[in-house]
């Protein structure tokens, strides 16, 4: 509470201390402050002594000792001053008074206690002003000023010797202390910066997480329905060739031909994350929010190339040329969705064909399609597997209904799947018609 601030001025965390003391200056400051002090404490305690009728040893130890009292005005400034005050009828201890005060007044100190020993220091130096300048003028007998004359003088004496330190001793407390609030403001917002700049990291982190799972689910889509239709093709292929060439020979045309599909949309997939390279390659010159926009924009464009619900139709006739039994059922008007909606449906349905050609080998199968007012709903649903046909030995990651659930719940909807009653299985989900929110 008695600290002035001034000597948290430029300290740092490698500051040696010196009792009260902060930096060695300081030090330096305050002791010589205290020796000019006691200087000028122990020739004025000379004519004190006199005036009193002391021995001047006496009075010259009691001004070293009053004076000398200023050394501690950083750590005790009310003692200072009212040292100063109690010295005031022996008029001595000027520069203990104005130190005093204008330490007092730049200190914590409440201003209510300021104010009274500021009060204090200006009677006493009011009424020592006015009875000596009081008996100097009744010794001249020559000179006779009015009534004014001595309260006028002491009053302009008193004010000079306390208002000049108190008003400097406030505006540098006030400074100091906007000093300590603005560099308090620059540590928080240097904190909060540097918490935004690691939330930044967070975020395009998680962009390239999310646009690289992103890219692995439609890389499974893609290479899982193509590959597993080819398996399939290529089993009918070696079964019929014996037999029927002609029949072979479209299917090894459908082979080719998916094989191609295949490979054209692998091909567009790996344009994404080429495109993704050229902003993560060189991330010292690219700020962090750019990469979580270049991912979602890459997102975009790979959404807006992407399949649509109306070639669920084509990819039923696939399933059909491929030796699958399946129905294909649409109600209501269709119309167009969000790109990321038509994209999600068709994955979906997709995914569902793929697992039946993958463990539901000759079960028969029925797609459904439902446009709603502001939903759109589809259903893959297969019988029991015909023990009569082959397996094709497909393999299987287990990845493709947590892919699925994962479209659709990241869109707002709603996603079912399970084994039927009959021995199949079902796989149901609903999206929303305007897209995610």
């Amino acid at each position: 509470m008695t600290a002035t601030g001034a000597h948290r001025e430029g300290t740092g965390s490698t500051a040696r201390s010196y009792w009260w003391w902060e930096r060695r200056r300081s030090v330096a400051l305050d002791v010589g402050l205290a020796l000019l002090s006691a200087l000028e404490c122990a020739l004025e305690g000379v004519e004190f002594a006199g005036d009193t009728g002391l021995p001047v040893p006496v009075g010259v130890v009691f001004g070293l000792l009053a004076g000398a009292a200023l050394v501690v005005r950083r750590r005790w400034p009310i003692a200072v001053v009212l040292v100063s005050i109690a010295t005031t009828p022996a008029e001595m201890g000027f520069l203990m008074g104005l130190i005093g005060l204008y330490t007092l007044a730049a200190s914590d100190v409440p201003r209510r206690i300021t104010a009274v020993l500021t009060g204090m220091s200006f009677m006493g130096t009011f009424i020592v002003t006015y009875v000596r300048l009081r008996q100097s003028v009744a010794e001249q007998d020559d000179f006779g000023p009015g009534d004014w004359y001595v309260p006028l003088i002491s009053l302009f004496m008193s004010l000079g010797l306390t208002a000049p330190p108190v008003l400097f001793g406030l505006y540098i407390g006030a400074r100091r202390r906007l000093m300590e609030s603005l560099r308090e403001r620059a540590d928080s917002l240097e904190r909060e910066l540097s918490l935004l700049a690691d939330r930044a990291e967070e975020r395009a982190e998680w962009a390239r997480t999310e646009e690289r799972h992103r890219i692995a689910r439609e890389m499974h889509d893609v290479v899982a329905h193509r590959v597993s239709l080819m398996v399939v093709h290529a089993a009918a292929l070696q079964a019929v060739a014996p037999k029927d060439p002609a029949k072979a020979v479209r299917n090894a045309a459908l082979v080719g031909d998916m094989g191609r599909q295949a490979l054209t949309e692998l091909r567009e997939m790996l344009g994404v994350l080429r495109a993704g390279e050229s902003v993560t390659a060189r991330p010292a010159s690219v700020p962090l929010a750019s990469v979580g926009q270049a991912a979602a924009a890459a997102a975009a464009a790979a959404t807006e190339d992407g399949p649509r619900l109306h070639e669920v139709e084509t990819l039923v006739g696939e399933s059909r040329a491929a030796g699958m039994t399946v129905e294909l059922s649409v109600d209501g008007e269709a119309r167009a969705y969000p790109p990321e909606v038509e994209q999600t449906a068709y994955r979906v349905v997709q995914e569902a064909l793929t697992n039946v050609h993958k463990h539901a080998a000759g079960a028969k199968t029925w797609v459904r399609l439902a446009h709603r007012d502001a939903e759109v709903a589809m259903q893959v649903e297969n019988g029991p597997s015909d023990a009569a046909t082959a397996d094709a030995g497909l393999p299987s990651g287990g990845n493709g209904l947590v892919g699925m659930r994962e479209r659709v719940l990241g869109l707002g909807g709603v996603f079912v799947s399970g084994p039927t009653d009959a021995g199949g299985f079902r796989v149901s989900a609903v999206l929303p018609a305007h897209g995610p929110a």
